[in-house]
């Protein structure tokens, strides 16, 4: 009992304080997600117009959710979730939104984003099934995920010399 508690304060602790978790769903390789610790899950919103994407995430459907150290960005605690989409205007869409809201960075559309994610968006709470995995070994480094966004190319020579140059 008291190794159950421990893994569940590890996970809620470890979860609320780092700021992207990997969620890895049936079929598709793990991916990076903002999200916020609400009510005993994580909540994380997507698969809009200039949201993040949430492959392989259904209502109903199982996740696999890795957390990072906010310090070091090393593995702390991999635990296994249930997927559970919120109705948009439902009292617990509300108060996900009410979190997620605070934590969205660069938004472009400020106070009418709960609007646009009711219409276009999914709110998805990934709740702790009590499974707390083992961390592996070895590295589990993949290539990224095809995205149509590009690699910035290579700084001038000259930069460094601009940028670190003593005053006088």
């Amino acid at each position: 009992m008291t190794s159950e508690l421990l893994d569940q304060a590890l996970v809620e602790e470890a979860t609320k304080k780092s700021g992207l978790i990997w969620v890895k769903g049936p079929g598709v390789p793990a991916r990076a997600l903002w999200h916020a610790w609400h009510e005993g899950a994580a909540c994380v919103v997507g698969d809009g117009p200039g949201e993040q994407p949430l492959p392989g995430l259904a209502d109903g459907g199982s996740a696999e959710v890795t957390v990072r150290s906010k310090d070091k960005g090393g593995r702390l605690v991999s635990w296994g979730a249930k997927v559970v989409e919120l109705v948009p205007g439902s009292e617990e869409w509300e108060a996900a939104v009410g979190e997620l809201k605070g934590k969205r960075l660069n938004a472009p559309d400020g106070e009418a984003m709960p609007g646009r994610w009711a219409h276009e968006c999914r709110v998805l709470r990934l709740e702790p099934t009590g499974v707390v995995g083992a961390l592996p070994d070895g590295s589990l480094a993949e290539a990224p995920v095809p995205s149509p966004a590009t690699t910035r190319r290579p700084i001038p020579a000259g930069l460094p010399r601009l940028l670190f140059k003593r005053k006088r």
